[in-house]
């Protein structure tokens, strides 16, 4: 053999060493993947109080994530889909409706948090959206599925649907409020999902990122009566007056722990914050919050 058929030979076999080294390189699993960069440095998610959390920008660009694929039972974070779901598939969201008092029995035996509605009482849609968001109310959200799809059954039906169509591939609906249940279960990296898409709404990302609501005067309360967010009461728990938070959902079950999620706005920029499992409960530190101002303060530096 030539010389010049040798050289050729040991040049096409480093070339195919060189791609077997790239195509290896890219296959072997991210060792970062707990810490996202921002400019040199680097901010760790791994040592929050909650289990599991996810940070992304408003492109859905992952920022950073501590099993973010852990399952996790997400409490009243699944009040996210429930309002998206409702604001499309409601015709009229000022249309009135009346409040079933069979709705209320079981929320109460549940000790389900509810908004402050009675039963019979006529509101708008938009006064249960903002009641299932803000409050967190439960009797809202049922409400809000018999009036979207006749009844709650149908309806989580739908929100397996949404999901599905959302690639949320680790998470299962069974009902409508968060009340915890085995086969009630998600991923922080799937709810990341859920956000992205509902802040995309124009009037879901109102209902999000409000702090407060009025009702205007119904039947049962004839002076109207005005409810805030619990974000903003555990905000003001820990202590904060002034904020990047634009709004978020809170959400608690013993089995769920302390969840929340979080919009915010720094530099101009948008970003979400999901975490799940905080150990505490509604009379503790809010740690849930905590880790959301510790995360959102590093960006800002």
């Amino acid at each position: 053999m030539s010389k010049r058929k040798q050289r050729r030979k040991r040049r096409r076999k480093i070339g195919l060493i060189f791609l077997a080294a790239v195509l290896v390189f890219l296959l072997l699993p991210n060792k970062k993947s707990e810490v996202f960069s921002k400019g040199k440095e680097e901010i760790s998610l791994g040592e929050l109080y909650s289990e599991a959390a996810i940070l992304l920008d408003e492109e859905g660009q992952i920022l950073g994530r501590k099993n973010s694929e852990k399952k996790i039972y997400p409490a009243s974070l699944t009040k996210i889909m429930t309002v998206l779901l409702s604001i499309e598939k409601l015709d009229n969201i000022r249309e009135i409706t009346v409040l079933r008092e069979e709705i209320f029995p079981e929320l109460y035996a549940q000790d389900a948090s509810m908004a402050g509605f009675l039963p019979g009482e006529k509101v708008t849609y938009r006064d249960l959206l903002y009641g299932a968001m803000l409050p967190s109310g439960a009797e809202c959200c049922v409400a809000l599925a018999e009036g979207s799809c006749g009844s709650e059954k149908e309806f989580v039906s739908e929100m397996n649907k949404k999901a599905k169509k959302l690639v949320m591939k680790n998470t299962h609906f069974t009902n409508t409020t968060g009340l915890h249940d085995d086969n009630h279960y998600t991923t922080v990296e799937d709810l990341s999902r859920l956000l992205c898409y509902a802040m995309k709404n124009q009037d879901f990302s109102k209902i999000f990122t409000a702090f407060s609501y009025s009702v205007p005067a119904t039947n049962k309360h004839p002076e109207g009566f005005t409810f805030f967010s619990t974000l903003s009461q555990e905000l003001q728990k820990a202590g904060v007056k002034d904020s990047c938070i634009l709004g978020g959902k809170t959400g608690y079950t013993s089995n769920a722990g302390l969840c929340l999620a979080t919009a915010a706005e720094i530099n101009g920029k948008k970003y979400f914050f999901i975490t799940a499992h905080a150990q505490g409960s509604h009379n503790t530190e809010p740690y849930h919050v905590l880790d959301a101002l510790s995360v959102y303060g590093k960006l800002e530096k």
